[in-house]
């Protein structure tokens, strides 16, 4: 008997979700395909009929909401429309939020994963410049000052995703917090927003 139409996909979805977690909890050598698969509900058997390798599934597992239409509604309260006028205080209000700093299963991988991915290959790292290359490029959209568009949007990326490592690594959770909102205000003030 045949699976029901859209199975394939909705198995591949399943394993994707759980090695973005775990991947996000423990990093990419810290998490085995059989981990992965019993989260995914799955057997390990069935891993290879839908990834050649572990380096392949983390790929796709680097998606964010600049990338995966489905990831918007990941953190709880936190909206962003990328098709409205305001779209890069959106973005920088949400990725520097308390929501995405708490919730490291579902944080954006850019921000669980940089040093993971500088050890990878060369797959994984297009995989992570692309996300990271989709946010600029809607930020660049937005910034105010055209002439400086372009850097002042590699800068407010770097400042997202480097406020939000640097202030998941403080054992003071006061200081993080001020660290993500100054971040945060310098993020906005360089967008002219």
């Amino acid at each position: 008997m045949p699976y029901p139409r859209g199975h394939r996909d909705r198995m591949r979805k399943r394993i994707v979700e759980s090695a973005r977690r775990l991947f996000n909890r423990r990093g990419f050598e810290g998490v085995s395909i059989d981990e992965i698969m019993a989260g995914a509900k799955l057997t390990r058997g069935a891993f290879y009929s839908y990834f050649r390798s572990k380096s392949d599934l983390y790929a796709e597992v680097l998606g964010c909401f600049f990338t995966d239409p489905e990831w918007k509604s990941r953190w709880k309260g936190v909206k962003v429309d990328l098709r409205s006028a305001n779209a890069g205080p959106q973005i920088v209000r949400a990725y520097l939020s308390r929501q995405h700093f708490d919730d490291v299963a579902n944080s954006c991988p850019m921000v669980a994963l940089p040093s993971d991915v500088a050890r990878t290959d060369a797959k994984v790292k297009s995989a992570f410049e692309a996300v990271f290359r989709a946010m600029v490029a809607i930020l660049e959209r937005e910034v105010l000052d055209r002439r400086k568009a372009a850097a002042r949007a590699m800068s407010i990326a770097a400042l997202c995703v480097g406020g939000m490592v640097v202030a998941r690594a403080m054992n003071d959770g006061g200081f993080g917090d001020r660290l993500r909102r100054a971040a945060t205000r310098t993020a906005l003030e360089l967008g002219g927003w």
